[in-house]
């Protein structure tokens, strides 16, 4: 039988660390404070459905889903326009099972990928949407959470303005349950340790005393156009 339990199992046999979580409540912050290469969602209801399409809002880590019940193709189609990359029907080969999850998490990172969506440069710095990494000048990749990734993000789209800190937990599309004004802080501290030469006098994102916090730097915006996809009609 095709459980969760057994997936598990599966993926610690091939070295994947693996988080059961049985609440989206529980997923969801799990998402804001972890960096996950992939996400497996069991379906089994609409509302399942609409936990895969919250998820993919937060986040471009790729979501795999399985079922056992919603087997017709129009669940399906739901699935992967709720933001899965992938839907399997329960019960499936775990040989399978891993083949897709490898092409999902590869894909994620394929440098074709980023070739249109917005990126980011500043100070010594590019982020790329897409791929949701922040990489240094010298090559080296920098790991960010959800969080902090849409906390940066934030902070990217309104350089040297202050933002209060209802604007940040505003605009950085944090939910309520993730981060929250007394969590804020941490967070903020977080980010410094990861971009900040000196995280103890920061120079990028500094604290505006009473008001906020603004990012002390120029930003570059590269913006590509998208290619269009062909589209092949028959007669």
């Amino acid at each position: 039988m095709t459980t969760r339990t057994k997936i598990a199992d599966v993926l610690a046999a091939n070295s994947i660390r693996v988080s059961l979580v049985s609440e989206e409540r529980e997923l969801r912050r799990l998402v804001a404070m972890e960096i996950a290469d992939a996400m497996v969602v069991e379906v089994n209801s609409s509302e399942a459905l609409a936990t895969v399409r919250n998820l993919a809002s937060l986040t471009h880590t790729p979501i795999i889903v399985t079922s056992v019940d919603l087997t017709d193709e129009d669940n399906k189609v739901r699935g992967l326009e709720a933001g899965a990359v992938d839907y399997l029907v329960k019960p499936f080969e775990y040989r399978e099972f891993m083949a897709r999850l490898t092409v999902a998490m590869r894909d994620r990172t394929s440098p074709l990928l980023a070739r249109d969506r917005r990126g980011y440069r500043f100070d010594d710095y590019k982020l790329s949407v897409r791929q949701r990494c922040l990489i240094r000048l010298d090559g080296s990749d920098v790991k960010l959470t959800t969080a902090e990734f849409n906390l940066l993000i934030a902070f990217l789209n309104a350089p040297r303005q202050v933002l209060s800190r209802k604007q940040l937990l505003s605009t950085s599309r944090v939910h309520s349950e993730e981060i929250f004004d007394r969590s804020l802080d941490p967070l903020i501290l977080r980010l410094r340790r990861k971009i900040e030469k000196d995280h103890a006098s920061p120079v990028l994102i500094k604290t505006v005393r009473g008001v906020g916090y603004v990012l002390e730097t120029d930003v570059e915006v590269d913006e590509r156009p998208r290619l269009r996809r062909q589209v092949v009609r028959e007669t």
